[in-house]
């Protein structure tokens, strides 16, 4: 361990800066490549899958895509993947299965754009178009970047490869910067100080190849699909196992989970601790300080540490979270290292950045009031007889194909009571939408609960204010309460989310951007990508003739198509 110093990912500028010095829309082709990467120095190099731009340039992870806010940037998405995978690919879920190429298409996690440019899992294309899905419209995706600044990534989000095409490597960071907004906070600011950093675990070979076991948990059903992928090793930018040298003075670093199903619980030593600015792409209110917390896969946390309060020359980033989370009752996780800090043994220089006692407190608070109404979303998990191996999961016990359910409405706001009846820790995400969790409550007797939802399917027939009358009220962690896109859903709760179908800032905005009706729709989906079983959900913005299907996959994921009315 520690023999590989932590990378910086290249950064590719999403913008043009005109003769005059104004800003102007950037334009990026960045392409999916095949080639060779080398996560340790002691282990040979492996094939991956890899964005950049260029096969020379690619990297594990992608370029950090550096935009700015109100400016628009055009990316060209180019698949140069071979025509096999090397990973497992499991052709019997519900999936892009051309056979002509690997199939991919983009989604930029976090990002408020047209549904043509959002990634819709029915727009893979494989190299030279050879196969195109059949919400394909085109490779060139325009970002406008009309939201408030903050984190988001990108990664590949093809129909049933999802996991297999992320775990080849297809992911990346992106930044939405506003410089006038935030230079005013005076964090922790420049490449040395304000690093990216994309967590993720793998399996290796011996000859140093990505290990993906090629038989399913239940291979009479699925010859190799399994529900969750753990590795006994932490990848940080690309590294396993990494240090950084760092000095005496505060860094800011953008922590990203890009795991499929493993989570994090963060924590420094030598007394070290996290103070929080923001919370996936969206700043909080006021920093919070902890001294550990929790990530979920996709999520992100944005934090500053100052090694000035640290006593040694050293510190360990270290995760202690079950694998799978949350685990069985009493279980103790072991301690995993993550990152090594090796600290300028100098006294503290000095540091121009400082922590303000506020930060973008001018977005609006979270209000349950605002709601137009309240639906319920119960997730089921259907295991096989005999072997308690999960073969499918459904939203209010419905697959993809059936008919459309929900219609919310553009300019409003709604509460979801999103009822977890299996045994995991989901980690949900809108796309499009910004939510907050207003809070999480356990239900008693659940197993007697999830026997009746088996059933009949109806919370209100089964008793749901008389099974969580008395139960525990989760709190909801201070650095999780103000807008986020993903939140993890506790298992054997109801977790109520004020859903927000409007743009955040500015606050009184009603309408997108552009036209949320057009165009093949969004999706919002759990990112422990697991299998791509789904629900239907309607979505109508505001246009009387023109409505949206969304779509819950049991990857977990939601489409939305136009259809008319």
């Amino acid at each position: 361990m520690f023999v590989d110093e932590l990378p910086d990912m290249p950064r590719l500028r999403g913008y043009g800066v005109a003769e005059d010095g104004e800003l102007v829309a950037g334009n990026l082709t960045i392409g999916m490549y095949e080639t060779m990467w080398k996560f340790h120095r002691d282990l040979p190099a492996t094939r991956v899958f890899a964005y950049g731009p260029s096969k020379e340039a690619a990297t594990v992870p992608g370029p950090t895509v550096e935009a700015m806010q109100g400016v628009p940037t055009y990316v060209t998405w180019t698949n140069h993947l071979p025509p096999r995978h090397f990973l497992a690919w499991d052709r019997t879920l519900t999936a892009a299965t051309p056979g002509r190429g690997v199939p991919a298409v983009v989604h930029l996690h976090g990002g408020v754009q047209h549904s043509a440019s959002d990634g819709h899992s029915l727009a893979w294309f494989t190299a030279g178009f050879a196969a195109t899905g059949p919400h394909f419209s085109s490779p060139a995706y325009e970002y406008p970047n009309q939201q408030p600044p903050g984190n988001l990534w990108y990664h590949d989000h093809a129909m049933g490869l999802t996991r297999v095409n992320i775990l080849a490597g297809l992911l990346g960071a992106y930044r939405v910067a506003s410089p006038a907004e935030e230079a005013a906070l005076n964090l922790p600011s420049g490449e040395a100080f304000d690093r990216n950093l994309v967590l993720f675990d793998r399996d290796f070979c011996a000859d140093g190849s990505l290990f993906m076991n090629r038989t399913g948990n239940n291979p009479t059903v699925h010859p190799q699909w399994q529900p969750e992928y753990f590795g006994p090793v932490v990848v940080a930018n690309g590294k396993a196992w990494p240090y950084l040298r760092v000095r005496r003075r505060r860094y800011r670093f953008r922590i990203l989970n890009a795991s499929n199903a493993r989570f994090f619980r963060l924590s420094l030593s030598g007394s070290l601790r996290f103070v929080h600015v923001a919370s996936d792409s969206v700043y909080l209110a006021k920093p919070v300080a902890t001294r550990a917390f929790l990530l979920a896969p996709s999520e992100i946390a944005d934090v500053v540490v100052d090694f000035a309060e640290s006593g040694g020359d050293t510190a360990l980033l270290r995760s202690d979270a079950p694998a799978p989370y949350p685990g069985d009752p009493g279980e103790k996780a072991e301690t995993v290292p993550v990152l090594k800090f090796l600290i300028d043994k100098d006294a503290t220089e000095p540091d121009p950045s400082s922590l303000p006692a506020s930060l973008m407190a001018q977005y609006p608070k979270p209000d349950a009031s605002e709601a137009k109404l309240t639906r319920r979303v119960a997730m089921y998990e259907y295991t096989k007889e005999g072997t308690d191996e999960p073969t499918h999961l459904y939203l209010n016990a419905r697959s993809y194909m059936e008919p459309v359910t929900e219609t919310p409405t553009e300019g409003t706001s709604e509460l979801w009571d999103v009822i977890n009846l299996t045994d995991d820790n989901h980690p949900l995400h809108l796309h499009l939408a910004l939510f907050a969790a207003l809070e999480q409550r356990s239900l008693l007797h659940v197993d007697e609960f999830k026997d009746c939802m088996m059933r009949r399917g109806d919370a209100d027939a089964c008793g749901l204010e008389r099974h969580l009358a008395g139960g525990r009220r989760h709190v909801v962690p201070r650095q999780e309460r103000g807008w986020k896109n993903v939140f993890k859903v506790r298992p054997g709760t109801v977790t109520r989310l004020l859903v927000r179908f409007r743009p955040l800032s500015p606050p009184d905005s009603r309408r997108f951007p552009f036209d949320v009706t057009a165009g093949p729709g969004y999706v919002y989906h759990c990112h422990v990508r697991k299998l791509a079983l789904t629900m239907h959900l309607h979505l109508l913005f505001s246009s009387l003739i023109n409505q949206a299907i969304i779509l819950f996959d049991w990857q977990c994921r939601f489409w939305i198509t136009k259809t008319t009315r």
